[in-house]
Parts: C-alpha cells; structure tokens; sequence
C-alpha cells in the first residue's frame, strides 16, 4: 500500500511537471503581417485630426500648427496630462482605507482538540472537543486609518503637484524653442519659393551654351584653352545651381516637418509683404530681470527646490510613531458561537526608537540638498544672464548681416541687368550674363537664409527671456484662436521691444 501511494505522488509530481513546461513562455517576435500593420497604423496616427490646408500658409499659421500639431509638443502635453492622473492617484492614497473580505472554509474533518495538564504530563484535563462547524462562512467590513501614512501620502501629493508644474515648465521650454525654429525654417522655404522656378530656366540656359562651345570645339571654331575654361565656367555654374536646388529642396520639408505636415506634401507660403527687420531695445537691465522671472528653467528649478523640501518633511514624518485607528463590522456563521455579528473598535500606536538615531543624518542630507538646490538655481541663473546678453549680441550681428547682404544682392540685382543690357550674340555674352544670373540668384537665396537667421535670432531671443508664444489664458486650441492668439502676442512682444510696459 504505502508503495502504490508513493508511485501515485510521482505520478502527480510527473503530471504537474508537465503542465509547466506546458505553460512555459516563449519569444514571440512580431511577423511581417504585424509590423506592416503597425507601420499602416502609426502613419495614419501621425497625421490624422489634422484641419487640412485651405491656402497659402502664412507665418502665423506655421506657428498655429506646430502648436496644435507637432508630435513634441503633443508628448509633452500627454506627459502634463499623466503626470495630472498621478497626481489623482496621490491625492487618493490620503484618504483611509475601507475594506471588505469574505470566505468560505470547509474542513474534512472537525477541528478537534484536547488539553494536557502541565503538572502531570500524559493526563487529559479536557476530553477530545470541537467549537467550530466543519463549514464556515465569515464577513469583514473594516474602516482603517494611518495617521503616519497619511503624513507621508501628503508630501508625496505635494511633490506631484509640484511635478506636474515642472512638466509644464518643460513643455513651455519645447514651445518657445519650437517657435524659434519655425520662423527661421518658414523665411528660408519662402525664399525657396521664390526661387525654385527660376533655377530650371537658368540650368537650361547653362546646358545650351555648354553644347554650344562643345559644338564650337568640335568645328575648332576656337582656341582649345579658350573653350575649355569657358566650358569648366559653365560647369562650375551648373554645379552652384544644383547646389541650390538641393538647398530649396530640403527647406519645406523641414518647415512641413514642425508643422507636422505628411512629407512629401505640396503647399504654399504666403510671406509679409517685404523683409521687415525686427528690432527689439528693451534695457538690457530690464531683460536681465525678464529673464530671471520667466524662464522656464528657473521656474523648474524652483519647483525642483519644493520637492526636495518636502522630500525631506517626508522624510522626518517616517520617525513619527505610527497611530492607526480601526473601525469593522464582522460576522462568522460558526453556529457554536452566542453572537454571528459584532462591531469593533480599535487604537494602536507604533513607534520604531531605533529610527531616532538617523535624526541627524536625515537632517544632514535636507540641509545639503537644500544647498544644491540653491546652488543649481544659481549657477542656472547665471547661465541665463549670459545668454541674455549672448542672445542680443547674436540679434545685432545677424542684423548687420541682414544688412550687408541686402546691399549686396541689390548690386548683383544691378550687376544682371546691365549684364542682360550688353550682352552680345555670342557665346562669351551667354556666359556673362548666366554667371550674373546665377550671381544673382545666390545673392537673393542668401538673403533670404540671411533673413531666416535673423529671424531665428529674434525667436531665439524672445525664448531666452521666457516669453510664451500663446498666452496662458488662451480658450482653445484651434487654428483660428491660435493664430489670433499669436498675432496679439507679436504685437505686445513688438511694444515690449519698443520698452513699452510689460
């Protein structure tokens, strides 16, 4: 018998070794159908809900739509939103804690027991007996709650709280920066706009004088030398052009790219009138102070210097004695007991002596990162001045050479149509007036890199003093109150500029 017993458990052992290895996990990597689907997904994810263009796109709405669209700015909106539902959940875990539990208890056999006398070993004071039924059913309803834990839960809220300001701060920090890349992204694409037709004429034009000298030095019309330099002229010419093309080329789509806009798409910019310089001549004192209150980074610094302070309050509240407070009402279905339900009330406190002695330490550690903290802020703080005065140096010198090069492109402008006035019928005239053309055209491509520069300079600036492209009352997120919001944010960030009042 007890062999056929132990040749039963192998057998179970055997049986449940099996179902294991049954169970086991395995790798399994995605197939080709599932990727492909993945792929199919997030495309149409990326730019789907997206207002579809209606025209030309002014600065304004480039601007709107890398607000309402691009992906940067909209994780970091999510992560401001998630670090909201966590702050939901510490505020929860606050609240005391109410709890239900109930079972169900089958014995084979009754929970019998006996007594043995403790002076005379092997003596039965209480015959073999049983209180409790062989099925039981019980129910609890308890109401409890931890004054430690409560403090401790509190200082963690805090700290979200104070977390879902700095993911905010951040998100102001993409949204500025971003606004900076826009303007200088849109004025280069609208210089490629500009120019992008006039490229193909002039590369034909440079083609048909190569195959004309190239005739001429087949017929030896002229002086080998002379053919060939005019002919590595014209080379030399058709390369700056494709050159150029290239340049044009790549603007839009990195405009389209913060704009959120399916690559590859064709759209339109309908740029201000002119080349209007900005000018900004606020008091560097009073840029200075700009700074060091609106900058995003600052302001999370502060917020980083709160959270280290309650850090440590939770800290110190871990060495409270812990005081709970238990509420419940019970009932059991044993049918040996008098009463099947009753209610209970209870104190108790808790206090662990030997975390005294970590007092100092603990404090030790608050008062160092508090002098980190504050140090961070500092040098942090320093850091933004000097940017500060970088920013306005780098405004200046790409003003002057805005400046430099407007000159410059209105004398090839010149230069081209005396060029055109005197040409002659020959291949020498050709060759001077595309080597002006192409002057000229890399002249005007210049100017308008130059422009999106000093665009990218004045964003850059306005982002170095902390200034939001939207106010922080804006109602809603859609591309006409974007725009409009935006519009009004220039024009008082153009009165600041002029020292108007902030």
């Amino acid at each position: 018998m007890p062999c056929s017993t132990h040749a039963l458990s192998l057998v179970a052992v055997a049986v449940a070794a099996l179902c294991l290895s049954a169970c086991a996990i395995k790798p399994a990597p995605f197939t080709d159908a599932e990727l492909k689907q993945t792929a199919q997904a997030d495309r149409t994810a990326m730019f789907s809900q997206q207002q579809p263009l209606s025209g030309p796109v002014t600065l304004d709405e480039a601007m709107a739509r890398a607000i309402r669209y691009n992906l940067d700015h909209r994780l970091k909106m999510m992560e401001e939103v998630l670090g909201q539902k966590q702050l939901d959940l510490s505020n929860f875990d606050m609240l005391p804690k109410l709890t239900t539990q109930a079972g169900y208890t089958n014995r084979s056999v009754p929970l019998a027991s006996s007594s043995t006398s403790l002076f005379n070993p092997g003596q039965t004071t209480v015959p073999q007996s049983y209180s409790s039924d062989q099925n039981d059913r019980t129910a609890d309803l308890g109401f409890t709650w931890n004054l430690l834990d409560f403090g401790v839960s509190y200082f963690e809220a805090k700290e979200q709280s104070d977390r879902v300001l700095v993911l905010e701060q951040r998100r102001r920090k993409v949204v500025q920066l971003m606004m900076q890349q826009v303007r200088e992204a849109y004025w280069q694409a609208a210089g490629a706009q500009r120019l992008h037709d006039r490229i193909g004429p002039l590369l034909d034009q440079a083609r048909a004088a190569l195959d004309d000298s190239r005739q001429a030095q087949h017929e030896q019309l002229r002086g080998p030398l002379e053919t060939l330099n005019y002919q590595h002229e014209l080379l030399d010419i058709m390369r700056q052009l494709e050159t150029i093309s290239d340049q044009l080329d790549e603007a839009k789509p990195r405009l389209a790219s913060l704009m959120d806009l399916e690559p590859g798409k064709d759209f339109t910019l309908a740029p201000p009138e002119g080349l209007g310089v900005p000018a900004f001549n606020m008091p560097m004192e009073q840029m200075e102070e700009t700074a060091l209150e609106r900058r995003p980074e600052l302001v999370e610094a502060g917020y980083n210097e709160r959270i280290s302070l309650n850090e440590t309050h939770k800290a110190l509240a871990k060495l409270m004695p812990g005081i709970e407070l238990e509420l419940g009402a019970h009932y059991d279905s044993n049918s040996f007991l008098n009463y099947h339900a009753w209610r209970a009330a209870g104190l108790s406190v808790s206090w662990n002596l030997l975390n005294l002695l970590n007092l100092k330490n603990i404090k030790g550690l608050a008062n160092a990162q508090l002098e980190v903290a504050k140090t961070q802020q500092l040098a942090l703080s320093m850091a933004v001045l000097t940017q500060v005065h970088v920013a306005r140096t780098e405004l200046d010198a790409k003003h002057r050479q805005f400046d430099l090069l407007k000159q410059m492109n209105d004398v090839d402008q010149q230069i081209l149509v005396h060029t055109h006035n005197a040409t002659q019928a020959n291949a020498q005239g050709k060759l001077e007036e595309i080597r002006a053309a192409t002057s000229a055209m890399i002249s005007e491509l210049r100017l308008y890199q130059s422009y999106g520069e000093l665009e990218g300079a004045y964003g850059q600036l306005l982002a170095t003093l902390g200034y939001d492209p939207i106010p922080d009352a804006v109602t809603s997120y859609d591309l006409p109150a974007l725009e409009q919001a935006i519009d009004q944010t220039q024009q008082h960030w153009a009165q600041l500029g002029q020292g108007g009042a902030q």
